[in-house]
């Protein structure tokens, strides 16, 4: 009997400091995360910790009354009230990236807005290359470009040049005219700004068969494809929350908006060969040449005869 209970004492001292030791393990290796528990049945459960308050989400409240260029939203009808809403509350709770819009378009969309009203395009315009591209120079997978979206031919119907070497698609601002000479275009043809923003995505044959084949006369009655059905309420729900970020929970402070950045132009009028040296003769490197002037799609620059090209070149503190 006494070497038996010698034995079991042993044991426990070894199963006690094979537990003590698993369990220093676990917590230098990380084996057993913390969060992370057995159920009753052995089965690991995850424990989400709560620190400090959980983040809440929230139904938003409408607004009763918006528009689009001053063309009233009937948000009497009911699938246009959930449309809006839809975009709104999705666009609300993508925290990081409508934060990033809304300081990035503090840049961008002043420059804009100008080119808008020099062709009488209504400013809340302003709004669509954000939802097109985030303000950013992407490439769609049907080949559209820019802050714009705008395709190869386009480009060139509405008189940017795209060559080898040159993209004014990439130009925020060049593209900007360019979009400009579209929109008066498809207002010309519908007689309402809506549908001319709606054709922007669809094309304009593309929203004049859909009125003639439902034989109705604005966006809000038409039935399209979701990615149209939704364009111009993400026009909306940006619009919204840009103009009212408090409302819809973005606290910023103004110092952390991106805002205009200074530079100088420099005329060209005869070819370069070497865009790296040219951007260190400006006293700059050829990163920030590629930044302010993306429409430079090459490490050289042609210039035919007769053509001038301003280049952008930072002023730096």
């Amino acid at each position: 009997m006494k070497k038996v209970s010698i034995f079991l004492s042993v044991s426990a001292l070894v199963i006690l400091f094979f537990y003590i030791s698993y369990n220093e393990i676990t917590k230098r290796n990380g084996t057993q995360q913390e969060g992370d528990r057995f159920s009753d049945a052995g089965v690991m459960e995850e424990v989400v910790p709560i620190v400090g308050n959980p983040s809440h989400a929230v139904s938003l409240t409408l607004p009763n009354e918006i528009n689009f260029a001053n063309e009233p939203v009937p948000m009497n009808v009911p699938d246009v009230r959930e449309r809006l809403d839809r975009e709104l509350q999705m666009n609300v709770y993508l925290h990081s990236n409508t934060l990033f819009l809304i300081k990035r378009a503090n840049r961008w969309s002043p420059q804009m807005v100008k080119i808008l009203e020099e062709y009488g395009v209504p400013t809340d315009f302003q709004y669509l290359p954000i939802i097109e591209s985030y303000l950013m120079n992407d490439t769609s997978p049907k080949d559209a470009v820019g802050f714009w979206q705008i395709l190869k031919e386009s480009g060139k119907e509405f008189g940017l040049e795209v060559s080898k070497d040159v993209d004014e698609r990439y130009d925020p601002l060049k593209s900007t005219e360019a979009a400009c000479k579209y929109l008066k275009k498809a207002h010309a043809k519908f007689g309402n700004w809506t549908l001319a923003a709606a054709s922007y995505n669809r094309g304009m044959s593309g929203v004049q068969r859909a009125l003639d084949n439902q034989d109705v006369n604005n966006y809000y009655d038409l039935y399209l494809n979701e990615e149209t059905a939704r364009y111009v309420f993400r026009i909306l729900a940006i619009k919204e929350i840009i103009q009212k970020p408090e409302k819809y929970g973005f606290k910023i402070d103004p110092t952390h908006l991106y805002k205009e950045e200074k530079l100088r132009y420099v005329k060209v009028d005869s070819s370069i060969k070497d865009l790296v040296a040219f951007s260190k003769e400006q006293g700059i490197n050829y990163k920030l040449l590629k930044r302010h002037n993306p429409w430079l799609r090459d490490d050289q620059l042609t210039v035919k005869k007769g053509k001038v090209y301003q280049i952008a070149i930072p002023i730096l503190d």
